[in-house]
């Protein structure tokens, strides 16, 4: 059930970097129901934006992959965490690709620097996540 979970979550947070990344203004003022506050910092912050949620991806994918992973006795976390960057290049690529289709929108490949980025945070607070709780099982 707990893997179902998890893979239901990325999957949204998946389909929200695909709707924020492909709304037609960048500036994200139809998006009504997000404090002003919100909308300001992300016009100031316009790269730092994209790898805010792929740092929840990120940690979901690692909580994903570990789980997928867990009946191997000899798991090589390395490989996994460079796949895991990956994908997240891959959906990142396809998010800013899909930016070529929308007429008031442009690509541009510093947010797929910053969603790696975002995604290796998040992978990484998911393995300091994991330490600490098993570190305190014990």
């Amino acid at each position: 059930m707990e893997k179902k979970a998890i893979f239901f979550t990325l999957l949204i947070v998946s389909l929200l970097v695909f709707y924020y990344s492909w709304l037609p203004d960048p500036n994200m003022k139809s998006e009504a129901y997000l404090p002003k506050w919100i909308l300001d910092w992300s016009n100031k912050n316009y790269n730092l934006r994209t790898g805010v949620p792929f740092v929840p991806f990120g940690y979901f994918l690692a909580a994903y992959s570990q789980m997928m992973n867990s009946d191997k006795p000899e798991l090589n976390t390395n490989l996994i965490f460079i796949q895991n960057l990956g994908v997240a290049g891959i959906v990142a690529f396809i998010a800013e690709g899909g930016q070529f289709l929308i007429q008031s929108r442009n690509p541009d490949l510093m947010d797929i620097y910053f969603a790696i980025i975002g995604s290796a945070v998040g992978a990484f607070t998911y393995s300091l996540v994991n330490k600490i709780r098993f570190k305190n099982a014990k």
